[in-house]
Formats: structure tokens, C-alpha cells, sequence
């Protein structure tokens, strides 16, 4: 187990159903490998629900709400992608405030496939070049936003720092720069992700 985010608290916010598994768990794993503590925040108290594409998946025990999270406790945010996680998330006043807040106060986000419609939502794609599931390259432009096509974007034109990847696919690379960039935050905190019986 390496070192490199210890005593790094990481939010994941997401809805409670829809969300692309390997989005949320692939990252989860590579901060909690590199000693940080990921923290799995939702629109409702319970479980969430993960899909492999269209399949349903594994669901995950909720640790907070968006309506008792809060950005004080956190140094980063992940945003798992999933349509219909992505289009809920959107949609959900306290997660959009969350993220406005994560981008005001100069924490790193990092975002994959769907996830930046919540960015969207929260005006902070403006003046910003990042890269998405393709579908949502008009919406980034629509925002203000530049899209670009590749595997791992990293923008630092505003108040923080934005990682963004397309796909499941692109996760390995994802993950190497979430590694890299949260790793030079310092804070502390413990989480782990908890798999329920799937049903």
C-alpha cells in the first residue's frame, strides 16, 4: 500500500442509482491503495446502485447525504459517471451546491464520462477545456466550456484543478493523474467503501 494521498479525505458524490461501477470503484481503490479515504456521499441516506453499462452491478453502503456532507471535510471530489447517476446528480440542489463549492474554494475535481453535467450545473465549465463521454461535448461548448477528445485532460485555467477522462476505459490513466494531483494536499480522515449483498 503506498503513501502518496495519506490523510487525504476524497468526497465521491453521486445519486443513488446508475452510476457506472468501474467509475466509482476503480478510483476508490486507487485512493485507498495510496492511503487516502474516500468517502462515498449520495442524494439519499441507504445504498446507491452501480451498473456495468446497462447491467445493474453492486450496491455500496452510503456514508453522508449531499444535504450533511460538507466541503470543510474534504481536500478533493471525485464525480463517477453513469447517465442516469449523472442526469439525477444534476438535478439534486445540495449536490450542485457541493460542487460549486469544491471549485470556489480551490479544491481538485476530477470527473469522468457523464459526470460534468453536474459541472455544468454549477456554471464551472466556463473558460474551462475538458474532455467527457462524447455525447456531452455540446453541452460542455453550450457552457462556455472547450471540449477536447483525449484520454486525461487536466485543466488548470480557474480556481482549481480539473482532471477529466471520457470513459471506463481511460480510468488507468484517470487514476495515475487523480494520484498525482491530490497527492500534493495535505488533511486527514478514514473511509471504506462497503459492498451489500447485490439483489
Amino acid at each position: 500500500m503506498g503513501s502518496e494521498l495519506q490523510g487525504r479525505n476524497v468526497a465521491f458524490i453521486v445519486s443513488n442509482e446508475g452510476i457506472e461501477r468501474a467509475e466509482l470503484t476503480s478510483p476508490w481503490e486507487a485512493i485507498t491503495a495510496a492511503g487516502g479515504h474516500p468517502v462515498l456521499i449520495a442524494t439519499k441516506e441507504g445504498t446507491v446502485r452501480t451498473f456495468t453499462h446497462l447491467e445493474p452491478a453492486d450496491t455500496f453502503s452510503v456514508d453522508r447525504t449531499t444535504a450533511q456532507a460538507r466541503v470543510a471535510d474534504f481536500d478533493a471530489l471525485v464525480l463517477p459517471g453513469g447517465v442516469a447517476n449523472a442526469d439525477q446528480l444534476r438535478t439534486d440542489t445540495n449536490a450542485v451546491a457541493l460542487v460549486k463549492e469544491f471549485f470556489e474554494t480551490g479544491r481538485p475535481v476530477a470527473v469522468v464520462c457523464h459526470g460534468p453535467w453536474a459541472i455544468i450545473e454549477a456554471d464551472h465549465v466556463r473558460g474551462r477545456t475538458l474532455t467527457s463521454w462524447p455525447s456531452l461535448q455540446t453541452d460542455i461548448r453550450n457552457a462556455g466550456g472547450n471540449w477536447v477528445d483525449r484520454q486525461v485532460q487536466v485543466c488548470e485555467a480557474g480556481p482549481n484543478v480539473l482532471i477529466s477522462s471520457r470513459m471506463p476505459d481511460d480510468l488507468p490513466a484517470f487514476n495515475a493523474k487523480i494520484l498525482e494531483i491530490f497527492g500534493s494536499l495535505p488533511h486527514p480522515g478514514t473511509h471504506s467503501l462497503r459492498s451489500e449483498q447485490s439483489s
